[in-house]
């Protein structure tokens, strides 16, 4: 069983409490462990404009705010070898128990794994009802 670092709980502050049930329950059953990169949590809408002109948001923070800006997402990265990780099988992998807890907590999430025009494996988003 994994736990979240002291950073990544930081990283986390101000999200939806479901996102920090969801992503600590995951930890107890992933068979990876995992953490909230510098970016996971919340954004400012500047922050956010940084990360579209760098092409890495599709979301520039004020026409179009990303669901960091309303704490309903987070990032992570995998945890393998002492370092962290973007390996896609890595990260599939921790995917698969967040999915998992959330389907598990009666929470619906969506994967940007799972996403057709703009991949993003790190990312996980509840859904809006």
């Amino acid at each position: 069983m994994f736990k979240l670092s002291k950073k990544s709980e930081e990283r986390l502050e101000g999200v939806d409490p479901r996102i920090i049930e969801i992503v600590n329950h995951a930890l107890k059953i992933s068979i990876i462990d995992f953490g909230i990169p510098g970016d996971g949590g919340i954004r400012t809408a500047e922050r956010q404009l940084e990360l579209y002109e760098k092409g890495v948001s599709k979301c520039d923070g004020y026409n179009a705010k990303s669901y960091h800006q309303t704490g309903l997402a987070f990032d992570v990265y995998a945890y393998v070898d002492g370092k962290a990780s973007w390996n896609r099988n890595h990260l599939t992998n921790v995917a698969v128990a967040i999915l998992q807890a959330a389907s598990q907590l009666g929470y619906k999430l969506e994967w940007g794994g799972l996403w057709d025009l703009f991949v993003d494996m790190p990312h996980f988003q509840l859904k809006k009802d």
